[in-house]
């Protein structure tokens, strides 16, 4: 595997986050790693808007630059593709070039990342 980023870290409650929906959706930590290859590689590194992925408004935050991504094909969720309804919330430090993957839910579980956490993190 080719390296797209400098770093791609996990905060520890991402790894909680992911630990929980592993045991309904199996396929996660696959379907993780395939979506930092593509998703994240079309938005920051060729600039190609799929419309998966957009900058998280109104949290007063200046760097990184917050990310939601809609956009993540679980393969545990057949049938669904991209549109499976797992979340990502991850952080874009664009000088270093490292991602910092906050958080991962299922929007059938919750509908809205945590602006708490990410106020803790990067405020």
């Amino acid at each position: 595997m080719t390296k797209i980023f400098n770093e791609i870290s996990r905060l520890p409650e991402f790894e909680k986050d992911l630990k929980k929906l592993l045991k309904r959706f199996r396929t996660l930590e696959d379907d993780l790693v395939i979506f930092i290859q593509t998703e994240l590689n079309l938005y920051h590194k060729l600039g190609k808007i799929t419309g998966g992925i957009f900058q998280i408004p109104n949290l007063h935050i200046q760097n990184p630059k917050i990310f939601k991504a809609k956009k993540f094909a679980c393969r545990s969720l057949k049938g669904k593709g991209a549109q499976s309804g797992i979340r990502v919330i991850y952080a874009y430090f664009e000088e270093e070039d490292e991602i910092e993957l906050i958080e991962i839910y299922y929007k059938g579980d919750k509908e809205n990342e945590d602006r708490d956490k990410i106020s803790r993190y990067y405020s």
